[in-house]
Parts: C-alpha cells; sequence; structure tokens
C-alpha cells in the first residue's frame, strides 16, 4: 500500500515534506527497509536509499532506522525531504526548437546546449520537454516515466545534439525495445585531453554513481557496480595538447563517454565535473595558459556533442540516418585550437 503526500513535517526545527508513506502489509515477509525501499520507490537505487537513512530521511514508525532494519507487517515507512514533492505536471513553454524531422510518429530534434532534456528539482521549467508539450498533444510516456513524455533517451544539459522523440505509444515502444537491444546507432564528438595510445580503441567497464561524489559517475572494471558500458573510439584529429574523438556507444549509461574518457586519462576539454576545465597537457608559458582559459571561454561546457542517429523507423522499417553539425562554440575551440597548432 502506498500514499503520496505533500504533508509538512516538523523535526527538529527544520521542515521537512513527505514524499512517500508505506504501511506494510500484513503478509510481508522480514527483508531489509532497504531493499523494499529500492523495490517500491521508482528509479531508487541501493546506494540513493542508504544516503537517504544516513541523512535521516527515512523513518520507520517515526524514528530513524538503518539500512539493515527488516521490516514488520504494519510498519509506518516514510520518506522525507526538504522541499515538497512536486507533481508530474508540465507547463507548456513556447521554445524555439530545431526539429531536423518530423513525422506523424516521431520526431528528431537537435538539442543545443545549456537546455535540460527534461523538467527535474531545480529546472522545472525551459526544458525540451516544456516545449514538446506546448507544439505536440498527447506524447506517450514509457511506464515509470511519468513526466517526460516522447522521451525515450536524452543527453545531458550541455551536451548538444540529437535527440529522437517519440509522437506515439508504437513508436515509443518500439524505439524503446532498439534502445534496449543496443541496435541504435549514435555517434558523438568530444574534444578530449592529450593524445590517445593508437588511432582507435573500446572501453568496457561498469558505470555507477561515485560513493564520494554523487553527481560523478565512476567506473568499475571488475563489474562489483554499475551497469554494463562500451565506448568505442576513434581518433579524427590530433591537435597537440588535445584531440577530436568520435566515440560510437554500444550503451547509454549516465555520463557514459565522460566517465570512461577519465577513466583512460583523457577527459573531456573544460569538463567541470570530471577535471577536464583544468589545463591537463601543455607547456608551462603564461601565453599557452591565457590560450587555453580563452578557449574555455570560447566552450563554457564539456566539449561533446551527439553527431548522428540511425534506427530504424517503427512503422516503415526504413533505416533513417541523421547529423547534427557541430554548433557554434564547438566549431569555434576547435578552430581556435588548428591555428594554434599551424602556427606556435
Amino acid at each position: 500500500m502506498i500514499e503520496k503526500h505533500e504533508d509538512e513535517i516538523e523535526e527538529d526545527e527544520l521542515e521537512l515534506y513527505e514524499h512517500y508513506r508505506f504501511i506494510v502489509d500484513k503478509g510481508q515477509s522480514p527483508i531489509r527497509v532497504d531493499k523494499f525501499l529500492t523495490d517500491k520507490v521508482a528509479f531508487a537505487t541501493r546506494s540513493r536509499v542508504q544516503q537517504a537513512i544516513d541523512s535521516g530521511s527515512i523513518k520507520v514508525n517515526g524514528e530513524n532506522t538503518k539500512g539493515s532494519y527488516k521490516i514488520k507487517p504494519e510498519d509506518d515507512i516514510q520518506v522525507l525531504f526538504e522541499k515538497p514533492r512536486r507533481d508530474t505536471e508540465i507547463v507548456p513553454e513556447n521554445l524555439d526548437l530545431d526539429i531536423i524531422y518530423e513525422d506523424q510518429y516521431l520526431m528528431v530534434v537537435n538539442k543545443p546546449s545549456g537546455m535540460v532534456v527534461h523538467p527535474a528539482q531545480g529546472n522545472w521549467t525551459g526544458t525540451l520537454v516544456n516545449g514538446l508539450v506546448y507544439h505536440f498533444q498527447n506524447l506517450p510516456e514509457m511506464k515509470g516515466n511519468e513526466g517526460r513524455p516522447g522521451l525515450v533517451h536524452r543527453i545531458d544539459k550541455d551536451t548538444s545534439g540529437l535527440l529522437v522523440i517519440a509522437k506515439s505509444e508504437t513508436a515509443m515502444t518500439h524505439l524503446a525495445a532498439q534502445f534496449f537491444h543496443h541496435t541504435i546507432e549514435r555517434t558523438y564528438m568530444a574534444l578530449v585531453w592529450g593524445e590517445l595510445e593508437g588511432d582507435s580503441g573500446t572501453i568496457r567497464g561498469n558505470v555507477g554513481r561515485s560513493f564520494k561524489d554523487r553527481k560523478v559517475m565512476d567506473v568499475f572494471v571488475d563489474g562489483s557496480y554499475g551497469k554494463h558500458a562500451v565506448t568505442h573510439w576513434k581518433v579524427v584529429e590530433e591537435l597537440r595538447y588535445i584531440s577530436l574523438i568520435e566515440c560510437k556507444l554500444e550503451t547509454g549509461r549516465t555520463h557514459q563517454i565522460r566517465a570512461h574518457m577519465k577513466f583512460i586519462g583523457h577527459p573531456l576539454f573544460n569538463d567541470a565535473i570530471y577535471g577536464g576545465d583544468k589545463i591537463r597537457k601543455g607547456t608551462q608559458f603564461s601565453k599557452y595558459k591565457t590560450f587555453v582559459h580563452n578557449c574555455f571561454d570560447l566552450i563554457p561546457r564539456q566539449a561533446l556533442h551527439a553527431k548522428s542517429l540511425g534506427f530504424i523507423h517503427p512503422i516503415t522499417k526504413e533505416k533513417l540516418y541523421f547529423e547534427a553539425p557541430f554548433p557554434a562554440d564547438f566549431e569555434a575551440a576547435l578552430n581556435k585550437w588548428r591555428n594554434y597548432v599551424m602556427y606556435e
């Protein structure tokens, strides 16, 4: 049994809000509370639940608990947070969307950097989804993915490039299956620090949330944690202290390319979360340092662009393929490096 509320609760002079409340069934077998909540709450992970337990955000019968606590029939379990629960209502906004292909079943959008894909804490407006619901009615939603109509995949806020959007239930089902079976062809272009060993390679290593920083994804090559992830890379152009590479994804994990490239010692250029916003290669001369920081100013984000997208049309079964050119900031930084290599 589950009840979802926004009731205000005071504790230790801090106003908390109830997001979920579970009254354990009389026939429930004894299992750990962290396992119980991981199964019950959409998108929850065991580590995220444990973090909430450690911060006092989860109560059992009104008291703090431990992840190892085994729930009992009729236990009252609350999940509390400092901000009120927001419903899945999306505010339609007349945003200028760069739609490069559209039919009655789907569309392909070229997302600019800086645009969040869907509403979430801290970004309830101005997202791609806010624009989609303004321009299109009755977009489908995947089960368990409420509040994200039309989406079958996403890219990071500061990553530019292509996304496919489903406009019908049938299209969503078929496109989601292609992503699940890794038959979608996706190519990303990235500027990374340093020159890689060889012309091409493959990175294999599970990607999962860092135990130290929830904003960062770590690579677990032993498979002990995270989700299976495979990235194929190829050098397109070497620019002395950075390289332009092409990445093809077999899997689509959160921050996959960013985490994988950091793991092999080549973080993305100006990627603040993964250490690419510092000078990783090059000379100590002040002229060079000034040059690099000028490049940072040109592309004030990670240098990652979802260049191409290929898939089978869910209705016509035709093979579709799309490409998006580099956005202006990426092109400007790339050309500045080319000029540096040519004339310095």
